[in-house]
């Protein structure tokens, strides 16, 4: 079985990377050893995954160097008939992947998809409705600091104390008190289903439209094991790897028909200039990957490790927020073991377990420590690691919370971790589309 110091050196004398190494060998020294670090780490960050290989190889590929500027049939500069084949392609599987009516693919990151979406269909000065940050909400939310929370006024519903799930009573008593124009429903950090149907509802009641941000759970929602808001609202946007196994960076904006001028003008020539094609290209291969049987079982394989994780953290003392999970992603209370979020990431971080420190609901302290953590299975799924992995190393978080000052615990946890992935690749081969003609697209 080959060892991550195999993979290590197979990256250092890849084809292509000899001239790096002669050149620049500081910069070859840092890419090798970051993929080490990957390779012999526990990746529990909710946001990460592993890239597919399909779609890495047009990742900087010769597509790169096209100028794309404007949208298919509408360039301004020569050369872009094969670009415009490759975004139609692109639009044409992500439309059949989600059953919607429209879908832009030329927003370089989700924040840009979702500040392109704001500027196409509010004015400034407009109420936006919103999930708090400390509730599972994100910044582009509306969060005081940020562009979107500048431009509008922000409306924030949140958890009841109580579930520590949205509280629909006081969604819906926040709208018909504020009236705002757009709700947006989804976030960074909640742990639970979204009811879409009841989000639209209420927005339909109050004169309101509804958006939908399912950066985390798009992948889950493309695989159909979780709930999908594509028949309730009037826009979706999301990023493409998380939960969804594409390359970092890249947003998509889903949207009614009668709404896709106003969202493409808003894209380019709003806030964006020329996309980058080879984004593109990367990312229509991986709405192909995303349509076969196989991927809808990472999907569920991702929700079946994210649940055998809680257990696990349960069963050792650890305080779920919301008392469990839905989806891929699971939140914890540390206050009982640990001083705070930021010291429990640094904890499992020196025994080779990657998670965040993260606020949680009624969270008093500074948000860059915060109460909790933020834990997911997607990544470690995507290496193979089965539902046995994910509880051993759920019972090893909890072993080590338990004694956090304890060498000997903290030796005997690394070592474990070691073992657990050792051999594991960064993309297991076996959710590779090409392994039998049965994985195929339907």
């Amino acid at each position: 079985m080959p060892t991550s110091d195999d993979h290590a050196q197979d990256l250092a004398h890849d084809e292509g990377l000899d001239d790096l190494t002669r050149f620049d060998p500081e910069m070859a020294q840092l890419l090798a050893t970051e993929e080490r670090r990957q390779l012999e780490s526990v990746n529990l960050i909710a946001s990460e995954n592993y890239a597919s290989p399909l779609a890495l190889r047009l990742e900087g590929s010769i597509f790169a160097n096209k100028n794309a500027e404007g949208y298919p049939g509408r360039r301004v500069v020569a050369g872009c008939d094969i670009a415009d084949q490759v975004e139609q392609l692109a639009v044409k599987r992500l439309k059949a992947l989600f059953r919607c009516e429209h879908a832009n693919v030329q927003a370089m990151s989700a924040t840009i998809a979702n500040l392109a979406l704001l500027n196409a269909v509010l004015e400034p000065g407009d109420t936006l409705m919103a999930m708090r940050l400390n509730d599972g909400g994100h910044l582009s939310h509306g969060a005081p600091f940020h562009d979107s929370g500048k431009r509008y006024r922000t409306v924030f519903y949140g958890v009841n104390r109580d579930t520590e799930q949205i509280d629909m009573g006081e969604v819906s008593e926040l709208a018909a008190q504020s009236r705002p124009k757009l709700i947006v429903c989804g976030g960074s950090s909640y742990p639970r289903h979204i009811d879409y149907q009841a989000f639209a509802t209420i927005a339909r009641a109050n004169g309101a439209m509804l958006w939908a941000d399912i950066a985390h759970t798009v992948g889950l929602i493309a695989g159909g094991v979780v709930p999908s808001p594509i028949p309730h609202a009037d826009f979706v946007t999301s990023s493409t790897h998380k939960t969804w196994r594409g390359p970092r960076g890249f947003g998509i904006i889903l949207c009614r028909q009668v709404w896709a001028d106003r969202i493409d003008r808003s894209i380019f020539p709003g806030i964006q200039g020329a996309p980058k094609l080879d984004m593109i290209a990367a990312r229509t291969v991986f709405f192909k990957e995303t349509s076969t049987p196989l991927f809808r079982a990472y999907a569920a394989a991702v929700l079946d490790n994210a649940q055998v994780l809680a257990e696990a953290l349960a069963d050792s003392g650890i305080r779920l927020v919301s008392g469990g999970t839905d989806t891929h992603l699971i939140l914890i209370d540390v206050r009982d073991h640990l001083e705070d979020g930021a010291y429990a990431e640094k904890l499992l971080a020196s025994v080779g377990i990657m998670a965040n420190r993260n606020p949680i609901p009624f969270d008093q302290a500074p948000s860059m420590t915060g109460s909790g953590l933020r834990l997911g299975s997607p990544a470690m799924t995507t290496r193979g690691l089965d539902d046995k992995g994910f509880f051993a190393v759920g019972k090893l978080i909890g072993r080590l919370f338990n004694a956090p000052e304890d060498h000997d615990t903290h030796e005997a946890v690394r070592l474990e971790i070691k073992r657990l992935v050792d051999g594991l690749p960064l993309f297991s081969p076996h959710w590779l589309p090409l392994a039998s003609p049965g994985n195929q697209t339907d």
